[in-house]
């Protein structure tokens, strides 16, 4: 009795520390149906991201007809430059220089959403800070080690991650250092704008999706009733 006693109480403190050690994701505001927002975050998505990663399986000419803007102010205004309508968002960078500059071929990032999750994704953009062990100079709270640069790094600043004592052990708090072109309230719009775009490409259906479900929902309640009501008609002679 008294080994399963102790090993209980040895259980609850390493889920404690554990729990403790887990980091907290940031909420993500993520409404898709909010165009203007996912139009910024794909200008976002081409500036910042396109250079490394792609996400194949969106088209300009699918952005425009789901935001119902002219085809040729997504060309001008988002698209880069050359670009047709009804290209994919392919990424500039070339399988050989990836593997050259990062080891490996960044991934594609159309499923990366639904993978990680938004408030993963969210929280992972606005977690890097100075690390100058790491290659490129900066690490992630998120995802430690990660291999990515911080492309966003003009915009947000310099994070220095500073060690912070409690009960539990030591953890590591982010501190804006430097700051940079954009203030915390607009880099969070930015990153959460970023974020909505990377939800929508990973299920630009959703919205219809959502939608004609309640349709279908209607049909089969009403189907229903009605296969009920022809079953008490045929069956109310034998019962």
């Amino acid at each position: 009795m008294k080994t399963l006693i102790t090993l209980l109480l040895l259980a609850s403190l390493s889920f404690g520390a554990n729990a403790a050690e887990d980091i907290h994701l940031q909420k993500a505001r993520i409404d898709i149906n909010d165009k203007t927002s996912l139009l910024r975050g794909a200008k976002h998505f081409v500036t910042y991201c396109l250079g490394c990663h792609s996400a194949k399986y969106m088209r300009y000419l699918r952005i425009a007809l789901d935001t119902g803007v002219n085809e040729k102010v997504v060309l001008k205004e988002i698209a880069p430059e050359g670009a047709s309508i009804y290209d994919q968002l392919h990424s500039a960078m070339n399988k050989h220089d990836a593997e050259k500059w990062f080891g490996t071929q960044p991934p594609d990032l159309s499923l990366i959403a639904r993978s990680r999750g938004q408030d993963w994704l969210y929280s992972y953009l606005k977690s890097y800070y100075t690390d100058t062990k790491r290659p490129f100079g900066v690490n992630n709270l998120i995802f430690p080690d990660t291999a990515m640069p911080n492309p966003l790094w003009q915009l947000q600043g310099e994070q220095h991650a500073e060690q912070r004592k409690t009960i539990w052990g030591e953890h590591a708090e982010l501190v804006l250092a430097e700051e940079g072109s954009l203030s915390e309230r607009e880099f969070d719009v930015m990153v959460n704008d970023l974020v909505n775009f990377l939800v929508y490409v990973g299920e630009p259906i959703k919205v219809e999706r959502e939608s004609m479900g309640k349709y279908v929902l209607l049909f089969f309640s009403i189907f229903f009733i009605l296969a009920y009501l022809l079953k008490k008609e045929y069956w109310k002679d034998i019962h």
